[in-house]
């Protein structure tokens, strides 16, 4: 068996690129690329044109930016003590009914078809004219003219029947909710330790960009209100509908013992009988009187615990104009478009060097 000293093993001179070497390649590049400097510098001068001719061509766009704080639900505040007790008797004040906006759900709710397209459909005073969000959108991004290139008509209108949307209207909602979904809509947490949501609108209408902000947030608050308090809400109502149906009772009651001493008011102390009818009005009364007590007990708890959930968002910054605008400066254009186009044509030349020069060795 032959053991090989790998101590005396030389690396080979051809697996290494010397010092020398790369120098010497790094000037034939730069010798070759010298004699290329016309098409090196028409390329440049072209890419500076492009860039020059995408910030003229590329329109504004404006942010609007809404944040606000999501309550936590989790703290139950001064009510705890009340519901328990109120547990107990068997009588439900309606828990924390937002379960389904906690985490990152409420981020979700954002992006809903249901969310943008209520914002969307909402009116707003555009130039002295009142006209839905929509509108706005599709002349801010000429989409009239993609409709009828796609034999969609332009006529299309979301001013009337906006209860009654028609199937293209309804395919062209989705359309532009993909889009925002995509492009124009973020609801981020910029701190994911705090309940603290920021959204963020990009579009190429500064109104509308702002109007539709603060539609959209409006419009998801309401119905994160609702839905959080719907319960709750369910119960003040059927609390108040007993303790009102009770006290139709106890009034009746109170008049059936008046009416039942107005008919023997000089009763004979000696006829049992007569007292019988008034006494079991009576009855009525007390009875009445302590279910109606309970109920209106409970009803008053109920109302604390729908006042308490009620606050659900509170926003910290609305967007206010001017908004950012988003542009690209002509002269920035000018030299990004430069520099990209001379940093492609140099990478392209020094490669095919190299490929012409492995193809005739």
């Amino acid at each position: 068996m032959i053991i090989e000293d790998t101590n005396n093993i030389k690396p080979n001179p051809s697996d290494e690129i010397s010092i020398v070497d790369l120098i010497s390649k790094v000037k034939e590049i730069t010798k070759y690329l010298k004699s290329k400097w016309i098409i090196i510098l028409s390329f440049s001068i072209l890419g500076a044109l492009l860039g020059l001719g995408y910030s003229i061509l590329k329109k504004p766009t404006y942010t609007a930016v809404c944040t606000f704080v999501l309550e936590d639900a989790k703290g139950g505040g001064g009510l705890g003590q009340y519901a328990g007790l109120a547990s107990l008797a068997g009588i439900n004040l309606g828990g924390s009914g937002g379960g389904i906006f906690e985490g990152d759900n409420i981020i979700e709710l954002y992006k809903s078809r249901t969310m943008i397209e209520k914002a969307l459909l909402s009116d707003a005073i555009n130039n002295g004219k009142k006209e839905p969000l929509i509108n706005i959108f599709i002349e801010a991004y000429n989409l009239r003219a993609k409709w009828i290139g796609e034999n969609l008509g332009s006529n299309i209108d979301f001013v009337v029947n906006q209860q009654n949307l028609t199937r293209v209207q309804d395919s062209l909602i989705t359309d532009i909710v993909d889009l925002f979904n995509k492009k124009l809509l973020t609801v981020i947490k910029p701190d994911k330790k705090l309940n603290i949501i920021s959204v963020q609108v990009e579009t190429k209408n500064e109104f509308f960009s702002k109007n539709f902000t603060e539609k959209l947030v409006q419009t998801v608050n309401d119905f994160y209100i609702y839905t959080k308090t719907k319960k709750t809400f369910q119960n003040v109502q059927i609390l108040q509908h007993q303790a009102d149906s009770v006290k139709q009772s106890l009034n009746a009651s109170l008049n059936g013992v008046a009416s039942a001493i107005d008919a023997a008011p000089n009763a004979n102390p000696q006829l049992i009988s007569l007292k019988v009818s008034a006494q079991k009005k009576q009855i009525d009364v007390q009875a009445a009187t302590a279910i109606y007590g309970e109920i209106v007990k409970n009803l008053e708890l109920a109302k604390i615990s729908y006042r308490q959930e009620a606050p659900l968002i509170q926003v910290i910054d609305y967007p206010i104009l001017p908004l950012k605008c988003n542009y690209i400066n002509k002269l920035k254009g000018l030299i990004v478009g430069f520099l990209s186009a001379l940093v492609v044509v140099i990478l392209t030349l020094s490669i095919m060097m190299n490929v012409n020069k492995t193809a005739n060795s």
